[in-house]
């Protein structure tokens, strides 16, 4: 799914983590879209979250190895 591509790919750009505002205005695609995507992403064990008060960062897990 190309959308899901751009989100990985703006989320590989900004390895601190970007909120889903962020994430709106990088790729142009509406909230809930960007929210579904997450929520699939987060499913499959390919990002992650951190909570910082009511904001959620998201960013890829880092490979343990």
């Amino acid at each position: 799914m190309k959308n899901n591509n751009e989100v990985k790919l703006i989320l590989k750009k900004n390895p601190s983590g970007l909120t889903i505002t962020d994430l709106v205005k990088k790729s142009k695609l509406s909230r809930s879209t960007i929210r579904n995507m997450l929520s699939r992403l987060e499913g499959a064990g390919e990002i992650h979250f951190t909570k910082i008060g009511m904001a959620k960062i998201y960013n890829f897990k880092k490979n343990k190895k």
